[in-house]
């Protein structure tokens, strides 16, 4: 579907599946309530310099069906092949990486 060479991938990506996969990036997306997929163990933070804890940074997530499209796309991949898509773990690809290399 895609090549992975050193030419340009010429996959578009929506404003919302750039960021899915800069949140891809940041680490492996598992599957939470309500069709959205964030990092394991994710938690409301506070900047640092936020030292009386005002303004809290909410939780950064991707919805089910840019998940999907990412993966389709060559630029997520399965971290459990075994298990079904809809509750196994996504992990960016080589190809994420350099797509957000070229592009953003």
């Amino acid at each position: 579907m895609n090549s992975t060479t050193s030419t340009s991938l010429p996959v578009e990506l929506a404003p919302v599946q750039i960021r899915g996969l800069k949140l891809a990036k940041e680490g492996d997306l598992y599957p939470q309530d309500g069709g959205r997929w964030t990092h394991l163990n994710a938690d409301v933070t506070y900047k640092k310099s936020d030292r009386f804890k005002e303004r809290p940074i909410k939780v950064k997530f991707a919805s089910t069906a840019t998940i999907t499209q990412l993966r389709d796309a060559g630029l997520l991949q399965l971290l459990n092949a075994e298990v079904d898509p809809a509750v196994s773990a996504h992990g960016i690809t080589m190809a994420g990486k350099m797509w957000l290399l070229k592009h953003k």
